[in-house]
Formats: structure tokens, sequence, C-alpha cells
């Protein structure tokens, strides 16, 4: 087992995440607001998934994060699709996210390749039970599964993730810590070799949204070899630089974060509002740097630009 995130930062102030898939695809003119979100695309555009993928690292992305948040056998077979066409929409989004990585990386020149993370990276998302749910309770962690249920919830996707080549898994937007144990439990049984990080889904700077204490939940799993890199995403902005301290002081893992850009999700009509006072990545990302983060990147709403931002002060 090759730990990639510790072999790119050897050397580095950081990594660069990527940024949000959904708000890039209805740019390509593809609708997010159903049940599959951006895993609509799988089916509808693919090619507008690899554009995105491809814009990021352009604008210094190190790590591109599959399209597979939201895309589970389960939902698709729901809407129509056999297991075989299901499961190979799951392959599909890594084949994507590799081949914009290829295109994008065979033609930089020498000097401008060794300005870059030695090893790309192609992140497996694994959204939790709750995306799959869409009823916005990946912010709330309101659900309960016994642990043998989660594991077959995720297994699945899991396997074909690693099959079609992911450097990692993105274990992201974690709210529930029973959720969270039985992922990490069922990477280290099944999967050996491979590594993941660990992202969760906070209610502030120091709880997870099902009241566990963010101190106590990245404590747990610190000496977890295969956690790769551990911290938050899709929380706000202003919410990172004591999630950073906080994590800080209970682990040696790298921190990552990606908080999303300031605007304001209604769950119920699955849209969002534009939030002119946010702060930007900008003014942000110095001070997360300082605090400790390691890997910073975007997710909801985030774009491109907001990645060449943080590119500015890691790459």
């Amino acid at each position: 087992m090759k730990n990639l995130i510790a072999e790119n930062l050897k050397n580095r102030t950081g990594l660069v995440v990527d940024g949000a898939m959904a708000t890039e695809l209805e740019k390509h003119g593809v609708k997010t607001d159903s049940e599959l979100w951006s895993a609509t695309a799988l089916i509808e555009n693919p090619e507008a998934i690899k554009s995105v993928h491809k814009s990021y690292f352009e604008n210094g992305a190190d790590v591109a994060t599959t399209n597979t948040y939201q895309a589970n056998i389960s939902k698709f077979m729901e809407l129509g699709l056999t297991e075989t066409d299901s499961e190979n929409l799951i392959t599909k989004a890594v084949q994507l996210a590799k081949k914009a990585r290829s295109e994008y990386y065979d033609k930089l020149s020498h000097d401008e390749r060794i300005k870059r993370a030695k090893y790309p990276l192609v992140a497996g998302s694994v959204g939790p039970y709750g995306a799959y749910l869409a009823d916005g309770s990946e912010y709330t962690g309101d659900y309960d599964l016994t642990k043998a249920e989660y594991q077959e919830f995720h297994l699945r996707r899991m396997q074909l993730l690693d099959q079609a080549g992911v450097d990692l898994f993105a274990f992201e937007t974690q709210p529930n810590f029973d959720e969270a144990n039985a992922l990490v439990d069922l990477l280290q049984e099944r999967f050996p070799e491979q590594d993941a990080w660990l992202t969760f889904s906070v209610q502030d700077s120091d709880t997870l949204c099902d009241g566990t204490s963010l101190a106590e939940a990245v404590k747990y799993f610190n000496d977890v070899e295969q956690i790769s890199a551990i911290g938050v995403n899709c929380t706000t902005l202003e919410n990172i630089q004591d999630i950073v301290r906080i994590v800080n002081q209970v682990t040696d893992k790298p921190i990552i974060v990606y908080p999303n850009n300031g605007d304001i999700y209604d769950p119920e009509t699955k849209t969002w509002q534009a939030n002119p006072q946010a702060d930007t990545f900008e003014d942000l990302v110095p001070e997360w740097l300082e605090a400790g983060a390691k890997l910073i990147g975007g997710c909801c709403r985030t774009t491109p630009k907001d990645i060449n931002e943080i590119a500015k002060f890691i790459n």
C-alpha cells in the first residue's frame, strides 16, 4: 500500500483538491435538481463530466474527485436501468476522470510538470447513505442503519471504483459517526491495499451533524493507517479555520478541507441562493494553511476560478 497523499506532500506546501461538479455541469446544460443530482450527467452528458475534471486540472487541481457522490446502483435501478448498466456508470465515472487527467498532464512540458504534484490523483467519491436518500440528511445525519446495512449499501460501489483504478477513496460529507466507522471497517476488511480520505459533515466548527464531537471522531480514526487524510467538507468558509485548529490538536494526519463557496442551499427545492456577503478563498486560504491544512479544495458552488485562487497559494 502506497500512501500517495504522503508522497505528494513531500517538499510541498499542500495539495489542491478540485471543486464542485454539479455547478459546472449546469453550465453545460445538465439539470441537477433530481434525486441523482450531478450523477444525471453520467447518463445524459458524460463528456461534460470529463470537461469539468479537465478544467479543474487546468486551474491547478492536483486531485479529481469522481462524479459518484450520489451515483449508486440502487438509485439507478429504481429509475429503470439494469444492474449491469448501473454498474457500468460507476466505472465510466472513473474512466472520465482518468481520461481528463491524461489529456491535461500528458501535454505539460517538463518545466510545467515539475511545478505540479508528483502523482496527480483520482479519488473515488463515496457519499453517505444520506445522499442516496436525497432529502438533505447528509447535513443532519438523521438516519440509523446497522453496521452491516451501511456496509452492504457501500460495498458494490467501492468495489467498482477500486476495480476501475481510483488512487484512493474519498469518504466525504459523512454526517454520521456510525456510518463513518462502518466505512472505515469495510476499507480495512475488504480493501487492504487501498487508502481513503475521510471528511465529515458538521453542524458547526466542533460537532458532526449527528452530534458527535469532531475532535473525538478525528481522534478515533487517527491510528487507522489506511486513512491518509482527515477533515471536513461541505461547510461554510467561516468554519474552516476553527475546524483546522481543532483537528490539528488530535491528529498527525494531513488535514483536508473543502468548504462550500458561501451560497445557501434549500434541500426542499434542491436549489441555491447566492450570498454576496460570503468571504472568498483568496481571503482565507493563507490562514487555513497557517493553521495546518494540507489539502484544500472546494465543495458546493465552487468553480475553477475558486480552485485557481487556492492554487496560487499552494502550487
